[in-house]
């Protein structure tokens, strides 16, 4: 298993139901801060009309995918709806090798397949206010049918259960203080002894020589 904890760069491990605000609360956060990226999964499915290869997904065909899953180069994989999707383990240890933070925005599900893999990453999971108001943000997407919304209200009740398995627990009611509230939890990592120690290294030894 490899130890996050070992390099400078922030593992964060990202939930939340369909609807609750997480994927506009992590652009804002990534507009935000320095240092941190996002990171950008493989998929089987087809790309959508305004979709950029690279940026928003990976794009790969099903025998790609399953060579990288019989390779165990993904840290974590899913099976949503018949389509694939998948995180590189590479890409996500080199940069936090490398001194930055990254962001997988996953379900529980993946997220526990990253704590089996790679420890000392953060929890930070997602709540809306309600059980209405996450209905609510669901039709007002008008994306997807009433069948679809329904199905996404009974499995988000089995999703928030989950937040007991993360370190931090962020309600989105007002989004700005959600976003204040996250970006909270990404400065205070950074102002830990280890990284001030190994960031500030010349000065500490210049202070204390």
């Amino acid at each position: 298993m490899t130890d996050v904890r070992n390099g400078n760069g922030t593992l964060y491990i990202v939930s939340a139901p369909s609807g609750a605000g997480k994927t506009s609360l992590m652009k804002a956060l990534l507009e935000r801060v320095e240092g941190i990226r996002l990171s950008v999964s493989f998929t089987t499915r087809p790309m959508r009309p305004g979709e950029v290869d690279g940026v928003n997904y990976n794009f790969v065909d099903v025998a790609a995918f399953e060579a990288m899953i019989a390779d165990d180069v993904l840290l974590e994989y899913a099976d949503v709806f018949g389509n694939y999707y998948g995180t590189s383990k590479a890409w996500v240890e080199s940069c936090l090798a490398q001194g930055t933070d990254v962001i997988l925005e996953i379900d529980w599900q993946g997220a526990e397949q990253v704590r089996a893999k790679m420890a000392g990453g953060v929890g930070v999971f997602i709540l809306p206010p309600s059980r209405e108001e996450l209905e609510k943000r669901l039709r007002g997407r008008a994306q997807d049918s009433d069948e679809v919304i329904a199905r996404r209200l009974s499995e988000a009740v089995t999703e928030m259960r989950q937040y007991v398995h993360y370190d931090y627990l962020v309600i989105n009611d007002d989004f700005d203080v959600a976003m204040h509230d996250l970006h909270a939890i990404v400065k205070a990592r950074r102002l830990r002894r280890s990284v001030q120690t190994s960031k500030h290294a010349a000065m500490l030894d210049a202070l204390l020589s």
